[in-house]
């Protein structure tokens, strides 16, 4: 298995990372495709990236993806917005590969803090980061559709 990030467009890679997204969701939900000019837009930062964990055959198995956000409090911090392996990889130490990527990319981003939600009923997610080091913040958030 190698931990790789998302330099170009396929449709076969969208649709992968859909499936992998549709696990994510509580609901199981599909969303739809992702459009071509997510990824693009998502490429071309400077500031946001996408790690995949790909197996022996190619196949992704899991992905992250991560930004960077700046303020005057924060300073810059690494924010993870989706993090899914394939349930048929689980336990298997892909997370573990994932996160540690994670943390080098937010490095390299010259980050002081990953920072992410996880919302109830995710236990098993939850003690995943917990093992990693990570700490509950005490924190209300807010959505706003614009």
């Amino acid at each position: 298995m190698k931990i790789t990030t998302l330099t170009e467009y396929t449709p076969e890679t969208a649709q992968r990372i859909r499936e992998l997204l549709i696990q994510l969701s509580r609901s199981g939900k599909d969303r739809g495709e992702i459009p071509e000019e997510w990824f693009t837009d998502l490429i071309n930062s400077p500031f946001h990236d996408m790690l995949l964990a790909i197996n022996d055959a190619g196949k992704i198995i899991g992905i992250a993806t991560l930004s960077v956000i700046m303020g005057p409090i924060v300073r810059r911090v690494a924010y993870l917005e989706d993090f899914v392996t394939d349930s048929s990889v689980r336990g298997q130490g892909v997370g573990t590969q994932l996160w540690s990527a994670m943390l080098d990319w937010a490095r390299t981003k010259h980050c002081t803090e990953l920072c992410f939600t996880s919302g109830h009923g995710r236990e098993a997610a939850q003690a995943f980061y917990q093992k990693k080091g990570a700490e509950i913040y005490d924190t209300n958030y807010f959505r706003k559709s614009i």
